[in-house]
C-alpha cells in the first residue's frame, strides 16, 4: 500500500460519528454550502453532484458501475450506494463532520451507504490514483455490507481497501522495515480505535494495514479470504474466524508479520531501494573514477619523464656555427 507514491492516501470513517450519521434517515442534503445539488442515477450507485461537475459525476458513476467484482465478496456488493462529489470544501465537510485532514482524498461512510470525494478535480478524479482512491473506498462500503453490524477492527478494514484497490507497492517496503526497526510501527490494535490524523502517520498506518493483509493472504488469496469473511460473517467472531481459517490469532498473526518483513526485507533491500543508497554509490563511483585518472595522470608523466626526447642534446654539433661540409676536399696526412 502509491500510496503519495507510498500509498494512497484516503481517510474511510468506518466508524463516522458526525453529524449525519448521527441521524436515522441516510437522507443526504440536496442543498451543501449554498448549492442545489442534480443526481445521476446508476444501477448500483447513484450520484450526486453540483451542476459545473456533471462531466465529472458521469465518469464517477460509469467507473463504479463498471467495477469488478471485491475480493472474497459476491459480486453484487456493494450495492444503493450514493457518491456526492463535493463541490466546495464546506460542503465536503458538512457531509463528512469536518473529521478529514487536508490531505484526505475520499471518505467512505458505511452507515450511511455513501461514498464522498472533492470536486473540482475534473478527469484528474478518475486517473489512475482517482481511480484508487474511488475503489479503495468502494471496497469499504462492500466489507461493510456484507459483514452488516459485525465490529471491523480497523486495520483489517484498511488493509481490505487498500489491497482491494491494487495493493501495496513493493518498492514502500524499506519504509516499512525502517518503521520496524525504529519501533515506529504501531501496533495493530492501536489502530482500533483512532485512526492517525498528521500525514506521516498516516502513511505509516496504510502501510502497515496493507502489508499485514497482503502478508495474510500471499499464499492464500482470494479463496481464503472469502473463506474467512464467509466464517467471519456467520459466526460474528473475528478471532475464531482468523483461527479456523488461517490457524494464527491476530496477536499471532502480527507476530509472524513483523518477522516475515524482517527476513524478506533486510537491510539489503533497504539499502538498494534508498535514494541515499544510490547517491553514496554514485558519490564511490565517481571517487574510483577520479582516483583512477589521478593515477593514469601520475604514471603517464612519469613515462614521459624517462622517454627519450624527439631531439637529444648530443645529436647537435658542438660548434654552434659549423662550416658546411665539402664533398670533394680529403684530408692529407704528414707529408
Amino acid at each position: 500500500m502509491s500510496v503519495p507514491s507510498v500509498i494512497t492516501i484516503v481517510v474511510a470513517l468506518a466508524s463516522f460519528s458526525g453529524p449525519l450519521s448521527a441521524q436515522a434517515t441516510t437522507r443526504v442534503p440536496r442543498t451543501l454550502d449554498g448549492e442545489i445539488y442534480d443526481e445521476l442515477v446508476g444501477v448500483r450507485v447513484s450520484v450526486l453532484y453540483q451542476p459545473a461537475d456533471s462531466l465529472t459525476a458521469k465518469r464517477v458513476r460509469d467507473f463504479l458501475e463498471g467495477q469488478r467484482p471485491l475480493p472474497g465478496l459476491p459480486d453484487t456488493l456493494p450495492n444503493d450506494v450514493r457518491a456526492v462529489v463535493a463541490h466546495s470544501r464546506a460542503a465536503f465537510d458538512r457531509l463528512t463532520g469536518g473529521q478529514v485532514p487536508e490531505w484526505g482524498a475520499g471518505v467512505a461512510l458505511p452507515s450511511l451507504n455513501l461514498l464522498v470525494v472533492p470536486g473540482g478535480q475534473g478527469r484528474s478524479l478518475v486517473d489512475v490514483e482517482g481511480r484508487r482512491v474511488l475503489r479503495h473506498e468502494w471496497a469499504h462500503l462492500g466489507l461493510h455490507q456484507y459483514l452488516g453490524a459485525l465490529r471491523v477492527p480497523r486495520w483489517f478494514d484498511e488493509g481490505y481497501a487498500q489491497y482491494a484497490a491494487g495493493g501495496w507497492e513493493l518498492s514502500q517496503a524499506w519504509r516499512l522495515r525502517v518503521l520496524l526497526a525504529l519501533g515506529r510501527a504501531p501496533a495493530m490494535d492501536s489502530l482500533t480505535l483512532q485512526w492517525p490524523r498528521e500525514r506521516a502517520n498516516a502513511d505509516a498506518a496504510y502501510l502497515l494495514a496493507a502489508s499485514a493483509l497482503g502478508y495474510l493472504l500471499h499464499e492464500s488469496g482470494d479463496r481464503g479470504l472469502q473463506l474467512f469473511l464467509t466464517r467471519w460473517r456467520d459466526s460474528g467472531d473475528f478471532e475464531a474466524a482468523l483461527r479456523n481459517t488461517f490457524g494464527v490469532s491476530s496477536g499471532q498473526l502480527e507476530e509472524d508479520w513483523r518477522a516475515w518483513v524482517r527476513s524478506h526485507y533486510g537491510w539489503l533491500f533497504v539499502l538498494s531501494r534508498s535514494a541515499i543508497f544510490w547517491m553514496a554509490l554514485a558519490l564511490v563511483l565517481l571517487l574510483m573514477l577520479r582516483s583512477r585518472h589521478t593515477r593514469n595522470h601520475e604514471r603517464l608523466a612519469r613515462l614521459r619523464a624517462t622517454e627519450l626526447p624527439d631531439f637529444p642534446a648530443y645529436w647537435e654539433a658542438d660548434d654552434p656555427d659549423p662550416a658546411p661540409h665539402d664533398p670533394s676536399s680529403r684530408v692529407e696526412g704528414p707529408s
